[in-house]
């Protein structure tokens, strides 16, 4: 080849750098530490004649994008549908509570006048509580005894703590524990019957009239098992 034939090849080489320079610069923005892709003004990719973008000198596969390399970009996982949450199961309500159960016998047919002694339709009375007190879980029996008018304070008061004991040891010989009974006299304090009620000396009529006086009256605290 002669000198004047590479001076020419020289110069076409030297030609086609600077148009395809001119080019770059009047076409595309190099965007570096943007991108990976030359941009024109309007920050749209440059693409060739063949419709391929131009990828700057720091292009890296990370840095590719759908339109210009599909391939390459990731596709983000499909979004699932949240799982339905199932119900939160109700809450079982608790079992109620045994209630307290408070029952009072009054026994006006216990005693006889001026006696501790259980009379016959007395003890049927206490068959009956006995009876009750097995559907629940006992507590307490409170046995407290009373008397009718006659008499002073002091003997009646006596006398009504021997017809609560009288109560007890019935209600212990059906098999309810000793500890579980509990007795207490009143004596002549808390009558049934009303002033002027039972008029008159000690009599057979005035004696009957006073009956419901001679007492004890049965209080059973326990919760019901059934």
């Amino acid at each position: 080849m002669n000198k004047f034939s590479t001076q020419k090849s020289l110069l076409v080489a030297v030609l086609l750098g600077v148009s395809a320079a001119a080019m770059a610069q009047t076409a595309g923005i190099d965007r570096k530490g943007d991108i990976g892709y030359l941009v024109d003004q309007r920050d749209n990719v440059v693409k060739s004649g063949a419709n391929s973008c131009w990828r700057t000198g720091y292009w890296t596969p990370a840095m590719a994008v759908a339109e210009c390399d599909p391939d390459l970009v990731k596709k983000p996982e499909p979004v699932q549908a949240p799982k339905a949450v199932p119900p939160a199961p109700k809450p079982v309500p608790p079992a109620p509570k045994p209630a307290a159960q408070k029952v009072t016998l009054a026994a006006d047919a216990l005693f006889d006048f001026d006696k501790a002694v259980l009379r016959s339709e007395g003890k049927a009375k206490l068959d009956e509580l006995a009876a009750k007190i097995k559907d629940i879980k006992l507590e307490v029996i409170i046995a407290v005894g009373h008397a009718d008018r006659f008499g002073t304070d002091k003997y009646n008061q006596k006398l009504s703590e021997k017809r609560a004991e009288a109560v007890k040891a019935y209600l212990v010989g059906k098999g309810i524990e000793p500890n579980r009974v509990y007795t207490e006299g009143k004596g002549k304090k808390q009558p049934i019957t009303k002033a002027g009620q039972c008029k008159g000396s000690k009599s057979k009529k005035v004696i009957a009239c006073l009956q419901p006086d001679r007492r004890v009256e049965i209080e059973v605290i326990g919760t019901t098992l059934k």
